[in-house]
């Protein structure tokens, strides 16, 4: 185990997995915080690792949770080792980050919450796209009741990838296809805005030649009067709105997508002017008034400060395993509904220490 660091310490971080999640916005963001330093990364890219991170060692999975020097691991491999390491590394005594989905299980996540919590250690699931900009937009429009009552909310994330690639996110395996990777973004916007629906309908598809994964879904979430449409579609040439959101004063429309997933590959980094502003082409607008809403900035950089000030000054963690195992729920119901051809109620469960739901994050 870790040494317990003192405020102000600098907190040695180790990366399990180095594909896209940990290349892309683990590295870039550990490094972009002074709370933290990149100090190893399993992966047999140990050539890859040294390009980007030089001086930076690699090891197997196996030696960094046995490192008496690393206090956080962060938990970027396929899908279904998530919660198996996740374990691992908390009964190794280290503070961990798991990229999402969390778990497959959302009973399993709340296990691995109650193993945190008995250990004292930070245990958080990285859903960056709760500090998208057009997410926070969103969030401020129905704080502020500027489209009156709520009736509806579509949220797309299509993609023009008429070729299936040889990779574990496409294939036919648990965690494969884009409900459990695109669809864990949107699942848990929705769940971060409007709580826990009340059932959960879903139509899961495998549309292009040779597709092993769901590539195509359309979930439907009821909240009383409300309805949250959540659409994925991998041929898509000329991509829908991101968000419309349709209340009885007025109407907001959104297109593109947040610009710091490709800001973070261009090598553009938290702290710098732009990181996080999106052109004003993009910004949404109000259908009724007519006017443009301008889009608030993205902030990925929050999630790795607050976890720092969690580990180091008790602060609450940047997004808590419960919440996380909410968007596991909605989505094994999702599962559920296409497989049964029917609606799906859904049940939130408590955390066994007893405590409710989590309220939705705030910034």
């Amino acid at each position: 185990m870790a040494s317990a660091p003192a405020p102000g310490s600098v907190l040695r971080v180790g990366l399990l997995g180095y594909g896209l999640s940990g290349s892309r916005f683990h590295g870039p963001l550990v490094a972009a915080e002074p709370a933290f330093t990149l100090a190893a990364v399993a992966s047999r890219r140990a050539d890859v690792v040294a390009r980007d991170w030089p001086g930076v060692r690699t090891g197997t999975v196996e030696s960094l949770l046995a490192d008496p020097d690393l206090h956080v691991l962060v938990v970027c491999t396929p899908n279904d080792s998530h919660a198996s390491l996740a374990e691992q590394a908390l009964r190794a005594g280290k503070h961990v980050v798991v990229e999402k989905p969390f778990t497959l299980d959302a009973d399993e996540a709340l296990r691995l919450d109650a193993l945190a919590r008995e250990r004292g250690l930070c245990l958080t699931v990285f859903h960056n796209r709760r500090w998208d900009g057009d997410f926070l937009t969103v969030r401020q429009l129905l704080n502020q009741g500027r489209l009156g009552t709520l009736y509806s909310l579509e949220s797309h994330f299509d993609r023009f990838r008429p070729q299936v690639k040889a990779r574990w996110k496409e294939q036919d395996v648990p965690g494969g296809g884009t409900l459990w990777d695109l669809g864990a973004h949107v699942v848990d916007q929705a769940v971060q805005l409007f709580g826990m629906p009340e059932s959960v309908g879903a139509d899961l598809g495998r549309q292009r030649p040779g597709a092993q994964g769901t590539d195509w879904f359309h979930l439907v979430l009821r909240y009383g009067t409300l309805r949250v449409l959540l659409h994925s579609g991998s041929v898509v040439h000329a991509p829908w709105p991101r968000f419309v959101l349709q209340g009885d004063q007025d109407a907001y429309v959104k297109h593109g997508l947040d610009p710091q997933e490709g800001q973070l590959e261009a090598g553009l980094r938290p702290g710098h002017p732009d990181f996080g502003s999106e052109p004003s082409a993009n910004h949404g607008r109000l259908l009724t008034s007519g006017d443009t809403v301008t889009t608030a900035p993205g902030d990925y950089g929050h999630f790795y400060r607050q976890l720092a000030a969690a580990i180091l000054h008790g602060a609450p963690v940047p997004v808590t395993a419960l919440s996380a195992s909410q968007t596991v729920r909605v989505i094994q119901a999702a599962l559920q509904s296409d497989a049964e051809g029917r609606r799906i109620a859904v049940t939130a469960r408590r955390a066994p220490s007893g405590r409710g739901e989590d309220e939705p994050a705030g910034h």
